[in-house]
C-alpha cells in the first residue's frame, strides 16, 4: 500500500480478497497520506517505510536518496524529489522477471497533465525533482496518489493548445472517463509529450508563460511563472 490516507477501505479490500498486508510506502507527511498507517501498521504487522526527513508516524524505517526498498521480491530505488513538501520521496522499480515494466510512485509530485503545489519546496527544487523523473524510461507507470488529470489537461491546452499530443491526450481521457475507465497509470514518455511541467524548457510553453508573466527569463523562473499561473487557473 502507497500513501494511505485512509484505513478503512484498504482493510475492507484485505478482508474481502483475503490479503495479508507486507508493506506500506509513504512518499510525504500530508494527512490524506499517513492518516491510516498507524491502523494499517498495528492490524496488519505492515512494515511502514518513509522519508528521512519529515514527520511520519512511527515507528517507521526511513529511506532518503540511493537506497534501496525491497517489498515482495520488487527492489525499489528511492529517489527524493523536493517540492510539494521538502522532504518529498518517490519509489522507483527498474523492471524485473516479477515486474517487467518499470513502475514509479510519485506521491503529489508528478501527476498526469500536471505537478503538485508548491507548499514547502522552492520552485528551483521542484524543477529538479520533475527534471529527474522525466529522465526515467518512457514506459515507467507513473502511479501519482491523485488522478487530477482533465482538470491538469484543462490548463495544459490553454498553455500549450497547439500541441498534438497533448490533443489527443486529452480527447483520450476524456474517452476513458465516459467509460468509467480510470486515467491513471500514465507513462513518463506520455507525460514528456503533453505535461507542461515537465515541457517548461520548450519554446511553446516558454512563449506561452512569458504572455502571462513578461518578467520570466531563466529556466526557473518560467516554471515558477508556470507554477503560478496554474495555483490561478479556473
Amino acid at each position: 500500500m502507497v500513501d494511505p490516507g485512509d484505513a478503512t477501505p484498504i482493510q475492507a479490500k484485505l478482508d474481502e480478497l483475503g490479503l495479508k498486508l507486507e508493506a506500506i510506502l509513504v512518499t510525504h507527511h500530508h494527512a490524506d497520506h499517513v492518516g491510516g498507517v498507524d491502523a494499517l501498521r498495528d492490524a496488519t504487522g505492515a512494515k511502514v517505510y518513509g522519508p528521512a526527513f519529515e514527520t511520519i508516524p512511527e515507528p517507521l524505517q526511513r529511506v532518503g536518496a540511493g537506497e534501496a526498498v525491497s517489498v515482495l521480491g520488487i527492489e525499489f530505488e528511492v529517489l527524493e524529489v523536493p517540492g510539494h513538501t521538502s522532504g518529498h520521496i518517490a519509489y522507483f522499480h527498474k523492471g524485473s522477471a516479477l515486474h517487467p515494466t518499470p513502475l514509479l510512485f510519485c506521491g503529489d509530485t508528478l501527476f498526469s497533465g500536471g505537478c503538485g503545489r508548491l507548499f514547502e519546496g522552492t520552485p528551483a527544487q521542484m524543477l529538479a525533482s520533475l527534471t529527474l523523473l522525466s529522465q526515467l524510461p518512457d514506459d515507467t507507470l507513473v502511479c501519482c496518489a491523485h488522478e487530477y488529470t482533465l482538470s491538469n489537461l484543462k490548463f495544459a491546452l490553454a498553455v500549450d493548445g497547439a500541441n498534438a499530443d497533448l490533443i489527443a491526450y486529452e480527447a483520450h481521457c476524456q474517452a476513458l472517463r465516459k467509460n468509467g475507465i480510470p486515467t491513471i497509470p500514465s507513462r513518463i514518455g506520455i507525460e514528456k509529450k503533453i505535461n507542461p511541467f515537465l515541457r517548461s524548457h520548450t519554446g511553446s510553453v516558454a512563449t506561452s508563460v512569458q504572455q502571462f508573466d513578461a518578467n520570466a527569463k531563466s529556466a526557473t523562473d518560467i516554471f515558477a511563472a508556470l507554477r503560478q499561473w496554474k495555483n490561478n487557473f479556473r
